[in-house]
């Protein structure tokens, strides 16, 4: 699940004199410093914290007892030139200076982790075995963003100490985006291997590859509902002959468009297909709240010139759409922890204007 990255953290040194103030802080006080992180609007978050302070980081996972993080990063400072997955404590937070352990092989590029229902392994793949160096990540072409589809993607099960023992995916083509039902029985991920990018589902082991979408376009970024009978996710899908040209055009070079996209959900086995959302520009990174009611998602389609993007809920008929952060760069990946108490998201607020994408965990309220 491909990233959009804007703004750079600036640390601030902190004196002698600072540093004894920070000491004698009381609790309260520094709550009061957690939440100047949520803004006024931002009735959904209780309270805040920010886990990174440096890189891009992103598509932030829970495991399934919610005691661990899997995520992307590709902050240098970690010894990594692209993204790689790190693991953490659910109550971790980090420097750009002090890693997390990496759980991936530190070669090739990886994306989208995911626990697996054990809590003892993940899932993500990696373009390891095509090159073991980072890929080139072209994000312009004739003056368009675009992100990079690579052909080498393919979906490996690792255990938490970063050791290879399954690949899971063999096919040629881009194999990635992969998430895991909250039954622990499936998987769901983007292939190219029918010659579109398209949805499938397979078992934890691999076997049972089932097609679930068969319509062109980028069908990708899925994700269960909680009780794993559907499915949201993102799609670019092309209708005139000029956009279906450029489409296809752009995926023979490995590339896609993901400037205009929208959410639309079905059931797990693909039949009861129907558009979510009809809001223009970029509606993705898409997660189902707790109860299975709503959506809440990432988009741009408040903004004329591309940013902000904002979190927004809507329910699942495609009614009451409401904005749940108002930040003016970018808030997006939102991930429900498993007993619905906690969110994970990344943002580029709190990093004086540069280029960095951190982590941070919200406690949620209704």
């Amino acid at each position: 699940m491909n990233r959009i990255y804007i703004m750079v953290l600036v640390f601030a040194c902190i004196s002698c004199k600072n540093q004894t103030k920070t000491i004698e802080k009381t609790e309260d006080q520094v709550e009061v410093e957690k939440d100047s992180l949520i803004y006024p609007e931002e009735t959904h978050f209780k309270s805040i914290r920010q886990v990174t302070f440096g890189g891009d980081n992103a598509e932030a996972y829970w495991s399934f007892d919610d005691k661990q993080i899997i995520f992307q990063s590709n902050n240098k400072k970690w010894g990594v030139n692209c993204d790689q997955m790190f693991l953490m404590n659910a109550t971790d937070t980090f420097t750009d200076s002090i890693a997390p352990p990496m759980v991936s092989t530190g070669m090739g590029r990886t994306t989208c982790s995911y626990f697996l229902p054990d809590n003892k392994h993940i899932i993500y793949a990696s373009t390891h075995l095509g090159n073991k160096d980072c890929p080139d990540t072209p994000l312009r072409k004739n003056g368009k963003y675009i992100w990079p589809v690579y052909d080498t993607f393919d979906i490996f099960v690792a255990d938490l100490e970063g050791h290879i023992v399954n690949q899971l995916t063999h096919e040629k083509g881009y194999d990635a985006e992969a998430t895991v039902s909250p039954k622990g029985d499936k998987i769901v991920f983007t292939s190219t291997r029918s010659g579109d990018l398209e949805l499938y589902t397979m078992n934890l082991d691999g076997s049972d590859v089932k097609q679930i979408t068969n319509e062109l376009g980028y069908d990708g970024g899925a994700f269960f509902s909680p009780d794993g009978t559907k499915i949201i996710f993102r799609s670019s899908r092309p209708k005139t002959e000029q956009e279906i040209k450029e489409y296809k055009e752009l995926l023979a070079e490995g590339l896609v468009e993901p400037t205009d996209m929208e959410l639309y959900i079905c059931n797990a086995d693909g039949s009861d297909l129907r558009q979510l959302t009809d809001l223009g520009n970029a509606n993705w990174s898409p997660f189902f709240t707790p109860d299975g009611k709503k959506i809440l998602f990432s988009s741009n389609f408040e903004a004329e010139r591309g940013f902000p993007f904002n979190l927004y809920l809507i329910d699942i008929d495609g009614k009451n759409l409401e904005r749940v952060t108002h930040g003016e760069t970018f808030d997006a990946f939102p991930v429900f922890s498993n007993d619905g108490k906690y969110l994970a998201f990344s943002s580029n607020r709190n990093n004086g204007g540069g280029r960095d994408t951190n982590l941070f965990i919200a406690e949620w309220q209704d």
